[in-house]
């Protein structure tokens, strides 16, 4: 069998996607935005396109005050890019176990550099997301809600998963196993990013939409940094979902025909992402959050100066934002679907995945009924801690 870089087409596509990201590399414009951040300088403006609020379109939103929606739309950004942090973290340790997986690969140092590169740009971006996240609860609220300490690569990705302490053991056994394998196993290693582009089809959906912010800034050198830093964000990420489709559609073109093992092992990932976005969360559109094991972070929300509210008021409402139909709801039910057919287009030319996955059918299950009787039943039993 011929190696990879015999083969122009692909190994050509490697290089190019590598020295494009290398020259166009968002590093020190992320660097430099970061240190200048205040938060002072854009507590006052909006940082993403207004429909990207937290809990844009509920019954919190019509009745918020200017300044409330200004101060929305910017937790929007603080947890977006918190629970972006987590998947980066993620990403930095899988791109170095898959890398040494594909070092049975002939010709294997273009890939791993192109890797390293992106881990190099992934350590930017957390070190940004944190700062900027930190220094906006902080000061807002003098503790963090969206936003966690650094965490292991084997930790939950989910900021507000569906789970327990058996559910998260089981997890942890899993990613374990997952870094093991792929470490030694170039097929195991090559899916990786087959599963990393899956997760960044939908982070693509939604990032190029915060980008836009920036991009129609009418004023880009004074734009808030939180806006540019989005817009750096997405440049970057834009090469690095090139490089998991090439190495999960292309290069794997170049490796021995599965065998039954490395098969169910890349199928149980990709049905673990299934797993992992199947929610929808009205709380925030675009991250598959579970929207009931947020309640305790929105009442402490709807509990603190920024909102005032008594505990009655808040409780009622997390049940009109969490358990009634509404404008955000259905906006992010349609983000949902729309990530459900893209991943279903990405997989759809892969020999390996099994049918349930290549239709996405644990995904496409989910719909505003169920959404809503679970947040009902889950909602009945809440208690404020």
């Amino acid at each position: 069998m011929s190696t990879f870089l015999q083969d122009r087409k692909i190994s050509g596509k490697i290089r190019l996607n590598y020295q494009r990201n290398k020259n166009q590399d968002q590093t020190e414009n992320i660097d430099l935005a970061a240190k200048a951040f205040k938060y002072e300088d854009c507590r006052d403006e909006f940082w993403n396109p207004e429909e990207f609020s937290l809990l844009w379109g509920t019954s919190l939103w019509e009745q918020a005050s200017e300044s409330q929606r200004i101060l929305l739309n910017q937790l929007y950004w603080v947890a977006y890019y918190s629970q972006i942090i987590s998947a980066e973290i993620a990403t930095i340790f899988f791109n170095q176990t898959s890398a040494a997986g594909l070092y049975a690969i002939e010709d294997f140092r273009t890939i791993c550099d192109m890797l390293d590169l992106e881990s190099s740009q992934e350590r930017a971006h957390i070190a940004a997301f944190q700062k900027v996240a930190r220094e906006v609860e902080d000061e807002v609220f003098g503790e963090r809600l969206f936003s966690y300490p650094m965490r292991s690569p084997y930790a939950e990705t989910m900021t507000f998963p569906d789970t327990n302490a058996v559910k998260r053991f089981w997890k942890w056994i899993q990613l374990n196993t997952f870094g093991l394998l792929s470490s030694g196993n170039a097929f195991i290693a090559s899916q990786y990013f087959g599963i990393r582009g899956i997760r960044t089809l939908n982070g693509k959906i939604v990032q190029h939409q915060l980008s836009q912010y920036y991009m129609n800034h009418e004023d880009q050198e004074n734009a808030p940094i939180p806006s540019k830093i989005s817009y750096y964000h997405f440049l970057d990420e834009s090469y690095h979902f090139n490089s998991s489709t090439i190495v999960s559609h292309d290069v794997i073109k170049h490796l021995k025909a599965p065998t039954a093992f490395e098969k169910k092992v890349a199928n149980l990932a990709i049905r673990g992402c299934q797993q992992d976005h199947y929610n929808f969360s009205v709380l925030v559109n675009g991250i598959f959050w579970f929207d009931p094991a947020a309640y305790q972070t929105i009442y402490k929300l709807f509990r603190s100066p920024a909102f005032g509210m008594d505990d009655a008021d808040a409780r009622e409402m997390i049940r009109k934002c969490c358990t009634e139909d509404s404008q955000g709801l259905q906006a992010s039910y349609k983000t949902h679907r729309t990530a459900v057919e893209s991943y279903r287009a990405y997989v759809s030319d892969l020999d390996y995945v099994s049918e349930d996955n290549k239709s996405m059918s644990l995904m496409a299950k989910n719909d505003i009924s169920k959404y809503l009787k679970t947040a009902n039943a889950k909602f009945l039993r809440f208690q404020p801690l």
